[in-house]
């Protein structure tokens, strides 16, 4: 089978995600052009405007219309990429909350275009506008290694809280909570914060509207607060699996959430709200809670920070579910839509 793949965002391949922190749709990209690669499919990958490259075995070429037909046509979250792309069976993976493609210079070459589109989950499906003639194909993530393979069971570790999204989402609330009910209660207590601007390719805006909830969390070291910098995922997992829970509001533009789907596959418990798509990486009382307010969650975190038992009840909960389906699990569901 023939793949076209397009997208605005960098030329990766499958090293980088061990070099450099990178964001959820990034790394997706590209797992998912290595796993048609590895299925034996041939790939007209595009992006950018450089001359054409060869990165870990995927072969680039900048986004310009033309080219030889493909079975399977894919435009990364843009429909205009649609133009730069060969003829063939149209798909739109869809990342962010659907609510953008309500805006013309979205809506038009959506609807000169009409795609199969591919959402992440129910939540990121109930996103979309309701106008539209499609009906979206749910398709979950993958997970990149090293969390695409299965954890064993550990003890229970130091009282280590940790928050690994976008500062952006819910941190200022987080921290209000940890500095007013959860370390008060569980003195010992650590929180540990990955996450800033160099997951998002160095944003400028983002690592300005970061700033100042950045600024705080680094203030906070007296109430078990730690800073830290964003990680590759390889060290990433090092430091979850020493870890004990990981504490997150969520946001009503989280469409999946990799972050709590790597934590789960190492055997982390999570405290999450019913935020988004949260809800959907969380098995109740089986890999984690999800708090119905601001009580109800500090009660869990302190829980599970100080109660071994649960802490381990959850911990053997979210091992059993695994990792999931893999990349090349995700790239068949993709290629059955040719």
């Amino acid at each position: 089978m023939r793949i076209a793949l397009a997208t605005e965002g960098p030329r990766l391949g499958p090293a980088a995600l061990a070099e450099r922190p990178l964001g959820g749709v990034e790394t997706a990209f590209a797992l998912l052009a290595t796993a048609f690669l590895a299925r034996g499919h041939t790939l007209d990958l595009r992006a950018g405007t450089d001359p054409p490259e060869t990165r870990d075995g995927l072969p680039w070429r900048p986004l310009a219309p033309g080219g030889p037909p493909a079975d399977l046509v894919i435009a990364n979250r843009l429909p205009r990429l649609f133009r730069d792309l060969p003829p063939g069976r149209r798909v739109l993976w869809l990342h962010n909350p659907g609510g953008y493609l309500r805006k013309p210079r979205h809506l038009l070459p959506l609807l000169a275009a009409r795609p199969r589109l591919v959402t992440l989950g129910p939540s990121h499906s109930a996103s979309l506008p309701w106008f539209l003639p499609f009906r979206p194909v749910e398709i979950p993530l993958a997970l990149a290694p090293p969390f695409d393979a299965a954890a064993t069971p550990r003890p229970p570790p130091p009282p280590v809280a940790v928050f690994t999204s976008n500062p952006l989402r819910g941190l200022d609330w987080l921290l209000d909570l940890w500095t007013a009910r959860i370390h008060p209660a569980v003195p010992g207590a650590e929180l540990h914060l990955y996450g800033g601007a160099a997951t998002y390719g160095g944003d400028a805006r983002l690592s300005a509207r970061a700033a100042p909830v950045l600024a705080r969390a680094a203030s906070l070291a007296a109430a078990g607060v730690r800073l830290c910098a964003p990680l590759p995922r390889p060290a990433l997992a090092a430091r979850l699996r020493e870890a004990r829970v990981m504490l997150y509001r969520g946001d009503p533009g989280e469409t999946f959430c990799l972050a709590l789907a790597e934590a789960r596959s190492l055997g982390l418990p999570a405290v999450v709200t019913p935020l988004g798509a949260v809800p959907e990486r969380i098995a109740e009382g089986e890999t984690g809670h999800i708090a119905a307010g601001d009580e109800d969650f500090a009660a869990s975190a302190i829980r599970l920070l100080t109660d071994d038992a649960t802490w381990t009840r959850l911990h053997h909960g979210a091992l059993a579910r695994g990792p999931g389906p893999s990349w090349s699990d995700i790239a068949a569901r993709f290629e059955a839509l040719a």
